[in-house]
């Protein structure tokens, strides 16, 4: 990212470039030969797979394929974004409110409440506005204020 001077879109089509093969056959075997891969540029491992979480559901919900992790990967996730802002300002999004999943243990902050599915928070902390509409209390307001800010 420091090459890139932080911007992603530059940062992710160098990193694109690198892995690419010559051919889709090659990318695709490049890619398969590290599914099993368990390295990250960091340790803060929650933060990656938040992004395959929601970069997955940001394919996933358009097209109508319907499927929600387990609850027991996203609270990970949803714990990470609550605490801190790094690929995305999900610590920013959340501030000031309490947030409380419906279907598992997660619960971060103080303030007006939003409660809904821990995946629906995690992809309103993530920035999608999609999920809004998935979520219920008084904080809503706030979070699709600061969303459309943004």
């Amino acid at each position: 990212m420091l090459g890139a001077r932080f911007r992603p879109d530059v940062h992710n089509r160098r990193r694109l470039d690198e892995h690419r093969g010559a051919t889709p056959a090659e990318t695709l075997a490049r890619f398969r030969a590290v599914v099993g891969a368990r390295t990250a540029p960091s340790g803060h491992t929650p933060a990656y797979l938040g992004e395959v979480v929601v970069h997955v559901q940001d394919v996933r919900r358009p097209l109508g394929i319907a499927r929600t992790p387990a609850v027991a990967a996203l609270t990970p996730v949803a714990e990470f974004y609550a605490a801190r802002d790094f690929a995305v300002a999900s610590r920013t999004v959340s501030a000031g409110l309490r947030l409380a999943a419906d279907d598992g243990p997660f619960a971060a902050g103080d303030g007006p409440l939003v409660t809904g599915s821990t995946l629906a928070l995690v992809m309103v902390m993530a920035g999608r506005a999609a999920y809004l509409d998935d979520l219920d209390g008084p904080g809503v307001a706030v979070l699709r204020e600061r969303l459309a800010a943004a």
